[in-house]
This record gives structure tokens, sequence and C-alpha cells, in this order.
């Protein structure tokens, strides 16, 4: 599985509900708490942007880029956490510790407590770790999840981790795009509501999947004001990733994204913006 990073988001319930369609825009959050104050600091997205890590996660920045984790998600369920130092290509010891962790599907109210075990590495310290492993409650090791960790002391000082993962396999290498299957041809090659006969033949009479094969997801979590957002996570959005909706142009952060937004535009129309407003 892979993992993006994300900021929190509060979405309309009506989004909500259909949030798990074929697929999910994965995202991944961290915010420093220093214990003298118990204040969450804003999350931050290093400059460089979240490269890929040399095990197969993307790298997520804690604080403000003070440390790095990696979070890999493994089969049947297994989750490990590796630890970075600022310069992302050091490895850094932590306090060993227990991390309790809550997953749930995404979009769901219900969480599940499930433990991260110190895993040290050879030449970590005899009393610290660079790994932390646990295991996905049974139920929720085949889908999307968000997990949270509520605690993670580093040198003195306690995180707030979070991050959504997808259901892709560990270290999968990406393959061309498939022919789509019946659920996204009827999503993208049948009109209803919103989304018109005309609209399909603009997109080119093909899916998102088909049409952004080749497209890389950059999550921007901090727009400036006046730049497009994603009408889904409100993520800066890219305009190489843009789709015809009602005869005007929706631009958003990844193609999951769009399949969430079309959905939308056939089952609930009314809820669609004019593309002006998905603007921060």
């Amino acid at each position: 599985m892979h993992v993006r990073v994300f900021q929190m988001v509060a979405y309309p319930s009506s989004v909500l509900r259909r949030f798990a369609v074929t697929s999910v825009c994965i995202v991944s959050l961290a915010i420093g708490v220093p214990p003298s104050r118990g204040e969450a600091t804003e999350p931050t997205q290093s400059p460089h942007g979240h490269a890929s890590g040399t095990h197969g996660g993307l790298i997520v920045p804690l604080g403000r880029d003070s440390h790095h984790v990696e979070p890999v998600f493994e089969k049947d369920g297994v989750v490990r956490l590796y630890m970075l130092a600022a310069d992302e290509t050091r490895v850094q010891d932590v306090e060993r510790q227990t991390l309790k962790a809550y997953a749930k599907g995404v979009g769901g109210s219900a969480s599940e407590l499930f433990v991260l075990e110190p895993e040290p590495q050879e030449g970590d310290a005899a009393d610290k770790t660079s790994r932390f492993r646990g295991t996905l409650p049974p139920g929720l090791r085949t889908g999307p999840v968000e997990v949270a960790i509520p605690m993670l002391r580093i040198a003195g000082e306690r995180f707030r981790v979070g991050f959504i993962s997808t259901p892709a396999s560990h270290g999968e290498v990406a393959m061309p795009a498939k022919a789509p299957d019946d659920a996204a041809r009827t999503l993208y090659l049948v009109p209803g509501g919103l989304y018109t006969a005309a609209d399909i033949e603009a997109n080119g009479l093909r899916t998102a999947a088909q049409a952004f094969a080749a497209f890389v997801p950059r999550h921007d979590l901090h727009p400036q004001v006046g730049d497009r957002i994603c009408p889904i996570t409100r993520t800066k959005a890219n305009p190489a990733c843009a789709w015809i909706i009602g005869g005007k142009s929706y631009q958003f952060c990844c193609p999951p994204c769009v399949d969430e937004f079309v959905k939308l535009a056939k089952e609930h129309p009314a809820e669609i913006q004019e593309p002006e407003a998905y603007v921060h």
C-alpha cells in the first residue's frame, strides 16, 4: 500500500456518505505537539514535496520538518512505521514505546484500536528503535483505512500522527492502465444528473483512470489565496487533472477525486457549485 499526505478536512456529510467509490484520494497528516504548550501546530508540507521513501511509502513530515515518518502498508494488514530525521535520508532512533493506533474505514465513524510495537533495526541504540510494527484489525485489511496515532514521543516532544491508506501491494510497480470495468464505464460513459453526453464526448469518451494513467499526484496542503482547490479534498488543485462536468472545467488533486465528483454530479447535482466556488 502507498500513503499520501493530507490535511484534516471537514467534508459535508453528503460527501462522506459516498467517499468510498472504487478508490479514494489518499493523504496523511502529522502534527507536532510540544508537551509544554499542548497546542497542535499547523500541518506543514516540506518545500521539497513528499518524496517516495525507500520502503515503498511516502515520507510524511512531523511538526515543521523536524522529523519524518514513512508509513508502509504490507500484506495481511501489517503496518510498519519507519522513523526518519529532519534530513529524511537519515534513519532516526526514538524512544522505545508502544504506540496506540486507531483505525477505521475512510469516512467511517467507529475506530478500532491496534498497537504498533518497537521493531528495532540493525544499528539502533539499545533502548531505542527506528521502526514500529503493528497489524490492522481483521475487518480493516482490504480497503482504504484512516489510521490515527494520538501520541508518538521523540526526544521529549509529543506528536500526533495520522494517515490514510490505499489498497495497493507493498512495493507495487505501476502498470499500464487496465481497460475500465463495468462500474467505471457506467460512471463515466453513461450520462446522468449534471453529467451530460456532451461532457462525456468532451472528456474523450474515456474514464479518468484512462485519461490520467501517467498522472503523478503532488498534494499541496497549503493553497494560497486565489488558488483553485480540489472540490473533494480542498487541497490545491492541479490544472493537469481537470474534467468537464456540466459543460464546465473543474480541477482536482488526483484522479480518484474525479471519480467522486462525477458520482456526486450524477446523483446529487444540486450539491455541485460553479468552478469559481472552489477557490481558496
